[in-house]
């Protein structure tokens, strides 16, 4: 019966824990705004006592979890119901509930992060660590290396034995793959330099916190001799992610201020039309397309990758539209008096209102030309051609063996991505929330 339970009390020790610490949050902040200098110290208090305690034991208690859980909570309201309440007026509890909404809403963005931040704190991790810390579980999230020094003239590595009803520090001599293990004692003192053979099992290595940073370089050393350590499959990904850029921007705001802006029959119908291509899954038209490529003799060569672009995408061009439709007309009407004509209204009045669009299509665009891994698939075959994404995977083919490495070469793949979406982030957000710019 209790182990049909257990879930439900791992639900409630969570909601616990949740509701411990907003409660607490939300008790230092009032307090805070009134000045309440023992309130605040309690509340930040029983927080630090909370959080340590639940790190130093861990979330894998059940009991203690819904135990600590609890305390803290019947301590947080004791201490708002004594040392808060009495001295709130309309305004602080005003603030108090706009507190708690706040901090409702960002424990559950906060969760939704760190879920998804998990695979790639796990990649990154993984990238360097030892061989040995790779399938250890329960899984390490901290790499470690084994201390090291040198003795008669090699880097041997330090661990502790239990010998003779002590704990001796021993340097591993030489290892037999019997799983026998020739030690040197080096501490205490008084058996210092005495050798003896031990099994493996009977060691505890000393670590100390340490990457192995040697995976990256490794990872890149074991690439073809002829791809100059990796930096033609790069020149390959950049050739193809900027001419995609250039002609997903020009093919999109063009067509787009074509359906936004100018009247000309049949426009409504045919965007109609253009929006129905969205529905077609690629699989549809990856043989039409590839033969179309093969008449023209582009086959094995970069341009099938990036010259679909200049022919517009359904939703590039619908998300340029919104922007454009969202613009005042007195702009242009007022550029049509200056005698401007279209070309110079689009280029030196629209486009410049539309950044916010034109920087979320930039990173969309730059992603899914660095990630493509279909379209090398189908249309390459000389190694000199590929991309990062194709590379990476002949990688994993290769070194499937070599976690270490296929982490780190995935990490290296990734990174600028990564970068790129982390510090123009906010033109992303600004982008695709479609909001233009109104009169």
């Amino acid at each position: 019966m209790l182990s049909k339970l257990e879930p439900v009390f791992w639900l409630l020790g969570i909601a616990g824990l949740y509701a411990t610490i907003g409660m607490g949050v939300v008790i230092a902040l009032t307090a805070n705004k009134l000045k309440n200098r023992g309130v605040l110290t309690g509340a930040l208090l029983i927080l630090a006592v909370f959080i340590v305690t639940i790190f130093k034991v861990g979330v894998a208690n059940l009991a203690v979890l819904i135990g600590l859980g609890a305390t803290a909570l019947i301590v947080e309201y004791v201490l708002y119901r004594f040392g808060l309440a009495p001295h709130l007026d309309w305004e602080t509890r005003k603030y108090r509930k706009e507190m708690i909404r706040q901090t409702s809403l960002h424990s559950v963005l906060l969760s939704g992060s760190l879920i998804f931040l998990v695979p790639f704190v796990w990649l990154v991790v993984t990238s360097l660590k030892e061989e040995k810390e790779m399938s250890a579980f329960p899984p390490v999230w901290i790499p470690t290396q084994q201390v090291k020094m040198d003795i008669d003239g090699k880097s041997v590595g330090l661990a502790n034995l239990a010998y003779e009803g002590t704990t001796a520090k021993v340097a591993i001599m030489k290892e037999y793959d019997t799983g026998d293990r020739l030690v040197r004692i080096l501490e205490p003192s008084n058996l210092s330099g005495k050798e003896l053979m031990t099994k493996v099992g009977n060691l505890k290595e000393i670590r100390h916190v340490a990457p192995v940073w040697k995976n990256y370089p490794s990872a890149i050393k074991f690439l073809p001799k002829e791809t100059n350590g990796g930096l033609l499959y790069l020149w390959n990904t950049l050739q193809v992610s900027g001419l995609s850029i250039i002609g997903s921007l020009l093919s999109a705001s063009m067509v787009a201020y074509a359906f936004a802006r100018l009247k000309w029959p049949g426009r409504d119908s045919l965007f109609v039309v253009l929006l129905a291509t969205m529905m077609l899954p690629a699989a549809v038209t990856m043989m039409p397309v590839f033969l179309i490529f093969r008449s023209f003799g582009w086959i094995d060569t970069l341009k099938p990758l990036w010259v679909p672009s200049f022919l517009g995408s359904a939703f590039n061009i619908f998300l340029m539209r919104q922007f454009f439709m969202g613009i005042p007309t007195e702009l242009e009407e007022a550029a049509r008096i200056d005698g401007c004509s279209f070309y110079t209204i689009f280029w030196r009045i629209v486009l410049p209102q539309v950044k916010p669009a034109l920087a979320a299509l930039t990173i969309m665009s730059f992603m899914g030309s660095w990630n493509d891994f279909r379209g090398p698939l189908i249309y390459l075959s000389s190694p000199d051609r590929q991309p990062l994404a194709y590379a990476l995977q002949l990688f994993q083919t290769a070194h499937s063996s070599e976690p270490g490495l296929l982490m780190a070469a995935s990490t290296m793949v990734m990174m600028p991505v990564l970068a790129l979406f982390f510090f123009t982030q906010r033109y992303f957000i600004q982008g695709i929330t479609l909001t233009g710019i109104k009169g």
